[in-house]
């Protein structure tokens, strides 16, 4: 099945891809009964990646990585490509939900912070987008599964005979574990999309669309977040400016004269 182009951009390829051409890849693939699975790359997942190597693997062995952070957008329009938005996990999902819900989709939730924010999360899906398929969920406990958690997860899973997964425990256990249980599923495509699940629950806000456009997102989160958040930013962010400026040094000296 043909899938996006991809830009390498730090070792990780990114799909030059939008919102519609997405929705329709993932309409294909689970029509073709194909398994496979996505990963939503920003900042944080490319660079923690270079000193991750199970994540690295696991982004590397993605399906399609769609370019969910604004500054991804930028690079890989420097590395000379005009792609002319982002594509936002929570937008994503949001609008995946919609198309699902006409077209008879079963979607299966795994994630959330608890169980009462996953009912709510799947609650407010049902609201939003009346006849939507939540065939079933399950959050799970912030410590790796034992062997007969994870059997019985499997299993769970495949009894409710999803179509898409939707998987959001954050990077880069999202990634890996779709990455992990991939041979196991038979639901044709595993989607991470990290604080979707929080921002459709209800739980924290979303940024502004302008401060989004502007690629400070990462501020608006910050200052929502700061405990769990400040190490991420202020470690990774420089790193990305400064890797990246390096791999566009040797992009453009590459270039014929």
């Amino acid at each position: 099945m043909a899938l996006p182009p991809a830009v390498d951009v730090l070792g990780v390829p990114l799909a030059l891809t939008d919102y519609g051409s997405m929705i329709a890849l993932m309409d294909r693939l689970v029509a073709a009964d194909q398994r496979g699975y996505v990963c939503v790359a920003n900042v944080h997942s490319v660079m923690a990646s270079d000193e991750d190597p199970e994540l690295r693997a696991a982004l590397r062995g993605a399906t399609v990585n769609v370019p969910d952070g604004q500054p991804l957008v930028w690079a890989i329009n420097f590395l000379g490509h005009s792609l002319t938005d982002r594509v936002y996990g929570p937008e994503l999902m949001w609008r995946s939900c919609a198309h699902a819900a006409r077209t008879g989709q079963r979607l299966y939730l795994y994630g959330g912070r608890n169980q009462g924010a996953l009912v709510q999360l799947a609650l407010n899906l049902r609201k939003s987008h009346p006849g939507l398929k939540i065939v079933g969920g399950y959050s799970p406990p912030h410590r790796p599964l034992t062997e007969e958690e994870h059997a019985a997860v499997v299993a769970e899973i495949n009894r409710s005979r999803p179509d898409v997964v939707w998987v959001g425990i954050g990077v880069p256990k999202q990634e890996k574990w779709m990455a992990e249980m991939r041979p196991y599923l038979g639901a044709p495509l595993l989607i991470g999309v990290g604080a979707a699940f929080d921002f459709h629950a209800g739980l924290i806000p979303q940024a502004p669309n302008w401060l989004q456009g502007v690629g400070m997102e990462w501020a608006f989160r910050l200052v929502q977040e700061p405990r769990r958040l400040w190490r991420r930013y202020f470690r990774y962010n420089p790193r990305f400016v400064v890797s990246f400026a390096a791999q566009l040094g040797r992009h453009r000296r590459s270039l014929p004269a």
